[in-house]
């Protein structure tokens, strides 16, 4: 990394620092190349754009992460349980109403997870969810768990409305990400015995139906990604991207990754939401509006009470 940035003077809402361009490489090395090329989201040199500020969720913790419903025009934000202990695995799922961006409902889950990411996935007119499940003793899901969203409902993690699956079966922690765009499942998994994380990707269709036999790519994390403090992370097309930083910092990144070769392709950091107060980026998620335009979403909880935060959520929608 070039110290000679300051980036305190450089970050602005919507812009920050790019280092695509300064040759900074990170070699992972993917299992396999089988996800069809794509282009990918340009994160420096373009302005990030507001979908909505300080909106109030079910429940006043941080958000964990967020997961669209391209089909139905639904918005999740998944956080951890009010009044709950943080390492139970309980976690409220707020629904915000398409375009006013409000709350209009909720489930609680208990001995669910942590919720680093969320999937959602359009069946007719319903959805149903993905989230981490079974939490360890830290409050982190060892497995995935797919259900139906019913407003004003709680799921405990052996309720039968619960499927579960275990796309690793070595893996000790898992969570996932939905590219409805492609119809693709990403995981994020830890390997037993390992403290680095591995990411696998998957046909939509046949891990929605338990099957995880082919692995498009499996590939590491790749070690400035791991080293950071990780926030979320989400995928369109050939590239997964990932969110770190801390709150009430400047360090906010943004990063690329192309899938078929388990390579950072591009990081920035992000002055999106500068003025926030707290700031603390958590979330990843990615839409194609019904005009056909991508977006790449990345979140922030504010608010300096505790117990009192709010969401807020930017997105890019350059593809280059």
């Amino acid at each position: 990394m070039n110290h000679g940035f300051d980036r305190r003077t450089l970050l602005r809402a919507g812009g920050g620092v790019g280092l695509a361009a300064l040759g900074l490489g990170y070699g992972a090395g993917a299992a396999s190349a089988a996800v069809p090329t794509s282009k990918r989201f340009e994160l420096s040199s373009v302005d990030s754009h507001d979908l909505y500020r300080n909106r109030a969720l079910h429940d006043g913790t941080v958000q964990q992460s967020f997961a669209f419903d391209q089909t139905n025009r639904r918005l999740f934000v998944a956080q951890l349980r009010q009044g709950s202990d943080s390492k139970s695995g309980d976690l409220c799922i707020t629904e915000l109403e398409w375009s006013t961006w409000n709350a209009i409902g909720h489930m609680y889950l208990t001995g669910f997870g942590h919720a680093v990411s969320i999937g959602a996935q359009a069946v007719g007119t319903s959805t149903y969810l993905w989230t981490d499940v079974d939490a360890d003793t830290a409050g982190y899901g060892k497995r995935l768990a797919r259900f139906k969203y019913v407003n004003g409902t709680t799921l405990t993690a052996s309720s039968s409305a619960v499927t579960k699956r275990t796309p690793v079966s070595t893996a000790v922690r898992h969570t996932c990400a939905i590219d409805p765009t492609h119809d693709r499942m990403i995981v994020r998994y830890l390997p037993s015995g390992s403290s680095v994380h591995r990411y696998a990707a998957y046909d939509l269709t046949a891990a929605t139906n338990g099957d995880f036999t082919t692995r498009l790519v499996d590939f590491v994390e790749p070690s400035a990604i791991e080293a950071a403090n990780f926030q979320g992370y989400t995928a369109y097309g050939q590239y997964l991207y990932c969110l770190s930083g801390h709150s009430n910092t400047d360090d906010a990144t943004l990063w690329s990754v192309d899938m078929n070769t388990g390579g950072v392709t591009e990081r920035f950091v992000t002055g999106a939401g500068s003025t926030l107060s707290f700031r603390e980026p958590e979330g990843m998620a990615v839409y194609t509006t019904a005009a056909g335009e991508p977006r790449l979403f990345f979140g922030f909880a504010s608010g300096d009470t505790t117990n009192q935060r709010l969401s807020n959520v930017f997105y890019k929608n350059v593809l280059v």
